[in-house]
């Protein structure tokens, strides 16, 4: 199963996040074990990069960033995905849409996220931690 993570997943493993942490932290303690792999963004990664620098200095920020990316795959986005984005009458947040269209590439089957509503247009499953974990890990 390949599982793209959004932003607020990362940032709420990195800054311990309480209650999301609980689930997200177990989660992505899964990476690299089958039958699960996990993406990511680079978009994604700055995003977190940011929420994680306000909470501690950028080179610890810069160190749980690289911890973490060693444990997800990084999808593109580029030209297709910019321009994906951008035709999509449904998507009104250009960001979401870059998010989106990443994961598609990287034929994701579902994106976590604590913000499903910032998905509303998207034709694979969208989920927060504590129901990916209930569904697929209990």
């Amino acid at each position: 199963m390949n599982i793209f993570v959004d932003a607020n997943i990362l940032v709420s493993v990195l800054n311990r996040e309480y209650p999301v942490y609980n689930y997200s932290s177990r989660i992505l303690s899964l990476a690299n074990k089958p039958p699960y792999s996990f993406y990511t963004s680079p978009l994604n990664l700055a995003i977190a990069f940011y929420f994680a620098q306000k909470k501690c200095n950028d080179k610890l920020a810069k160190q749980k960033i690289d911890i973490i990316q060693q444990h997800l795959k990084i999808t593109e986005i580029n030209e297709i995905t910019v321009k994906l984005a951008l035709e999509n009458k449904k998507i009104e947040d250009f960001e979401d849409g870059l998010q989106y269209y990443s994961a598609l590439n990287s034929r994701c089957d579902c994106i976590i996220t604590e913000n499903l509503n910032d998905y509303y247009f998207s034709e694979i499953e969208v989920i927060n931690s504590k129901d990916f974990m209930m569904k697929y890990l209990l």
